[in-house]
């Protein structure tokens, strides 16, 4: 029978959930969902200095807006907690005393002062600057002897000194690293820390998980991992290291190309469902043409052999066209809540989320394609006058339409009713009086109720507008 397909997403909280991590997640969460496994998060914060509380309700928001739920970590529990490495010391320290004692590992007392010389030296003579293991020679009596007097120390891994270390990669197939090229390296700090190395491999293990997917930056870091494994006797997941993400400049994303926290995007109406689709292809493709998928096809389109290795350039254009796509099929309900809360966001006095506005928002139509859009296109609802577009103005606001319009006023101030059909035919009857065609007296209303030239179904607007807002418009450009 096989084991059960566990798979972890694990940031440090040292700041925002960014692109890159997002991705990640989203990968362990669509392989999770997809074969029925675990999805487990679990927070590195071992970089005391950096590792804020502030920086995990952050990841937990993005993940949340994402709609990325853990089936197992902080705040959902689990049996292989605690989930927060900080809180897993004594984990560590197990672990590395089991390396001592079969002499996979060894004290070393060198100060940073101690390291540089070693490495200037090393240096100038022209040779490799690595750890040259001088504290691996110690015998293991003097080592012992010292630190029990209380000097200073770390654990570094006795790595092997020759040979390979092979894997076999779920998206590079495999790759050989020759041993030499590893120090022995840091698996315990001297604050009683666990390096990064070394705590990932241990919680993995510990956490049983059969798949790491992650991105490819940690490819460097793969060789070490493999030799925890070996010596600890763990059993070997299998790896997925995911393509690097890239700016429009073709160098690897970061806050120099503009915004990359999930959190920036969802403040700019970026709709999660939009986001979602378009991170899954930054590296997988179901069939090269598909393009737009909803989070329930994307479950069900997944697959870890359709990653590819190539990497992929953020393009912010077609994120905004995906979730203008998303927006399109949103129910109408969520919409106009979207966009009630947009705009209550952006500091907008509101009317309530009541069946007139959800008629605002359902009259934009496909006009508006964000939350952020809503802005653009029903701001002049909620304002005493528009924003009065100049060019408009000058084409149909000068001349004897201030006249016209007072007129108009008068007339759709006698109505009984405010509503789309009575306006229509009282403008119609306004501009038959002048002589006009319709259109010849909708186009300066519309200006000077809307401020722009083009709008939905000005009828409706209006009715929606109500009477007084109206009035107050058509006779402030007449």
């Amino acid at each position: 029978m096989a084991d059960p397909i566990r798979v972890r997403f694990a940031p440090s909280p040292t700041g925002f959930l960014h692109v890159g991590g997002a991705r990640t997640a989203l990968y362990n969460w669509l392989y999770a969902r997809k074969v029925g496994g675990t999805f487990v998060l679990r927070i590195e914060d071992t970089d005391a200095e950096r590792s804020t509380a502030e920086s995990v309700d952050a990841i937990y928001e993005g993940m949340r807006w994402l709609g990325l739920d853990w089936d197992e970590g902080p705040e959902a529990g689990g049996e292989f907690g605690p989930y927060f490495q900080s809180e897993r010391r004594h984990i560590y320290r197990a672990e590395v005393d089991r390396l001592l004692e079969a002499d996979q590992a060894y004290p070393c007392f060198c100060t940073p002062e101690d390291l540089k010389s070693m490495r200037d030296s090393l240096k100038a003579e022209g040779k490799d600057a690595s750890y040259d293991g001088r504290c691996g020679k110690l015998s293991r009596d003097e080592a012992a002897a010292r630190v029990a007097s209380g000097e200073a120390h770390a654990i570094r891994f006795r790595s092997p000194a020759d040979g390979e270390t092979a894997l076999f990669d779920v998206v590079r197939g495999k790759m050989v690293f020759q041993n030499a090229l590893f120090e022995d390296f840091v698996i315990l700090k001297g604050d009683g820390l666990p390096s990064y190395n070394f705590a990932v491999v241990v919680d993995d293990a510990a956490m049983r998980i059969s798949h790491v997917i992650r991105g490819d930056d940690h490819i460097s870091n793969t060789p070490r991992h493999l030799m925890l494994y070996a010596a600890l006797g763990y059993k070997l997941p299998k790896f997925a290291h995911l393509p690097m993400i890239l700016g429009e400049d073709k160098t690897r994303l970061s806050k120099r190309h503009g915004a990359t926290a999930v959190a920036e995007f969802a403040k700019e109406g970026i709709l999660p469902q939009g986001m979602m689709n378009y991170l899954a292809l930054l590296g997988w493709s179901l069939d090269g043409k598909t393009e737009f998928f909803t989070p329930k096809k994307l479950i069900e389109a997944f697959s870890l052999k359709r990653v590819g290795s190539n990497p992929s350039v953020f393009d912010i254009e077609k994120l905004s066209w995906l979730s203008g796509e998303h927006f399109k099929i949103l129910a109408l309900d969520e919409k106009a809540a979207g966009v009630h809360a947009h705009l209550l966001a952006k500091g907008y006095d509101l009317p309530p989320l009541d069946a007139r506005f959800v008629e605002m928002v359902e009259l934009q139509g496909n006009r508006i394609k964000s939350f952020a859009e809503a802005e653009f296109g029903m701001d002049h609802f909620f304002k005493e006058l528009p924003n009065y577009d100049a060019s408009a103005v000058t084409q149909y606001l000068l001349g004897d339409a201030p006249q016209k319009l007072v007129a108009l006023a008068e007339r759709w101030q006698a109505l009984e009713e405010f509503t789309a059909e009575a306006l229509e035919n009282a403008l119609r009857e306004e501009a038959a009086s002048w002589s006009l065609k319709a259109g010849e007296l909708i186009h300066p209303m519309r200006v000077a109720v809307v401020g722009q030239s083009k709008s939905p179904d000005i009828f409706k607007t209006c009715e929606l507008l109500g009477r007084d807002l109206c009035l107050k418009r058509l006779k402030a450009k007449g």
